[in-house]
C-alpha cells in the first residue's frame, strides 16, 4: 500500500508540473499561476515532470536506479517552485517527502551494491572453462537413494554444477507472535568455495527491511536494516558459521542435486527412505536427514547442527519440500517450509515459493 502511494504521489506531483510548461508555451491559460514563466523554465517544468514519471516508473519495478531520476526531479522542481514561490510553495511539501524517500533509497541500493560486489567478484574468480557433464560414473559409489534422486531429477547428462542462483518469494516471521512478513529474494551458490550470498527485500508492518546474508571462507554473518540503514539484527561467529554451513548444504540437497557428487560428503544409508549426510568445508562439520518418498524425490533435510537466534542454542530443523517441477529440465521442489522443532513442537519461521534457478548462469545465458 505504501508503495502504491508513493508511486501515486510521484506520478501526480510529475503531472502538476505540466502546468509550468503548459503556461510558458501558451498550451492552456493557467490561472494558478500567476507569474510568468519563460520559455526555457517551461522546458524545466516538462523535464521535471519527465523524471517525476521516470522515477514512478522505475521503482514500481523495484530498479533501484529510481532514485537518481527522483532526486534530480527534486532538485528542479524545488528551483522551479522557489521561482513560483507565491504560487508554488506548496509544492515543497511533495518535495520532501520524496526527497526523504530518496534518501531511504539511496541507502538501500548502497547495502544491495554490497551484496553485488561481493556476487561479481566471486564471480570472477570462478574457473571460464565450460562444465563437464554429469554422467552414471560420477553415480559410482553414492547411496542407491542419492542415486535415484538425481536420476529423476534429471540431472545425468546434464553439465555438472559450478554455481546456481535462487529466487524465492513468501514469508517469515521471528516467533509465534509475531506477524508474517513477505519477502522476496535472490541468492548466489558457488561450489568450488563454498559461498553463499543471499540477499532478502521483506516488509514488516508496513516498513521496508532488507536483510544479507554472506557465507564465504566457512565464515558467516547476516546483517538485517531498517530502511537498509538501521541494523535490526547482525549475527556472526562460530554458531553462525555453523548455521551457514547447514544451510548451503540444505541449497545443494534440494535446489542442486547434481551438487551431491561433492566429495567433501559423507554418506550413510539408514533404510530404504533415509540416508545420512554429513558435509565438510573449512574445518566445519554438519549432519543432516534426508527423508526420501517412493518415488525418489526429497521430501525432507533436518539436521540438528543450526542455531536458532531467538532461542540462543541449536534446535532440529527441517524443511519438508513439496510441489516438484520441472525448471529449465531439472526436477526441483518449489515451494517448502522452514522449520524448528523443541519440546514444544515445531515452529514453521518461513514459508518459500521458488520463482525462478539458473545452473551456471544458465550456461552463460546460452
Amino acid at each position: 500500500m505504501i508503495k502504491i502511494l508513493f508511486i501515486a504521489l510521484l506520478c501526480f506531483h510529475g503531472i502538476i508540473h505540466l502546468m509550468g510548461f503548459a503556461k510558458a508555451f501558451g498550451f492552456a491559460n493557467m490561472g494558478a499561476l500567476t507569474k510568468d514563466i519563460n520559455k526555457v523554465q517551461g522546458v524545466l517544468w516538462l523535464i521535471a515532470c519527465i523524471l517525476f514519471l521516470l522515477a514512478a516508473g522505475f521503482y514500481g519495478f523495484s530498479k533501484y536506479n529510481w532514485c537518481v531520476f527522483a532526486l534530480l526531479a527534486v532538485g528542479i522542481s524545488q528551483y522551479l517552485i522557489i521561482s513560483s514561490w507565491q504560487d508554488a510553495r506548496f509544492g515543497t511539501i511533495a518535495n520532501i517527502i520524496i526527497f526523504v524517500v530518496t534518501l531511504i533509497g539511496f541507502s538501500s541500493w548502497n547495502f544491495h551494491k554490497q551484496f553485488e560486489s561481493d556476487y561479481k567478484l566471486q564471480l570472477n574468480a570462478e574457473t571460464k572453462k565450460a562444465p563437464d557433464l554429469l554422467t552414471e560414473n560420477d553415480l559410482q559409489g553414492l547411496p542407491v537413494l542419492i542415486q535415484n534422486y538425481l536420476r529423476q531429477a534429471g540431472v545425468v547428462g546434464k553439465p555438472k554444477v559450478r554455481y546456481f542462483k535462487i529466487e524465492f518469494k513468501g514469508k517469515i516471521r521471528k516467533d509465534e507472535q509475531a506477524e508474517w512478513m513477505p519477502f522476496k529474494s535472490v541468492q548466489y551458490n558457488f561450489m568450488e568455495n563454498p559461498t553463499r550470498l543471499f540477499f532478502m527485500n521483506a516488509t514488516m508492518k508496513g516498513l521496508p527491511v532488507a536483510g544479507y546474508h554472506a557465507y564465504k571462507n566457512g565464515k558467516a554473518f547476516m546483517d538485517i536494516r531498517l530502511f537498509s540503514i538501521f541494523k535490526v539484527q547482525y549475527l556472526d561467529g562460530p554458531e553462525m558459521d555453523l548455521a551457514e554451513t547447514v544451510t548451503f548444504f540444505n541449497d545443494m540437497c534440494c535446489m542442486a542435486p547434481a551438487t551431491l557428487i561433492d566429495p567433501r560428503i559423507e554418506w550413510q544409508e539408514i533404510d530404504d527412505h533415509l540416508v545420512q549426510a554429513a558435509f565438510n568445508n573449512q574445518g566445519l562439520r554438519v549432519v543432516a536427514m534426508l527423508q526420501f518418498n517412493d518415488k525418489g524425490q526429497l521430501i525432507n533435510f533436518i539436521s540438528n547442527d543450526r542455531y536458532n537466534a531467538e532461542a540462543k542454542k541449536r534446535l532440529p530443523w527441517s524443511t519438508p519440500l513439496k510441489e516438484y517441477k520441472s525448471i529449465r529440465g531439472i526436477s526441483v521442489s518449489s515451494a517448502a517450509d522452514a522449520v524448528y522443532s523443541d519440546t514444544k513442537g515445531d515452529f514453521i519461521y518461513g514459508t518459500f515459493q521458488l520463482t525462478d534457478l539458473e545452473y551456471n548462469g544458465y550456461l552463460n545465458k546460452r
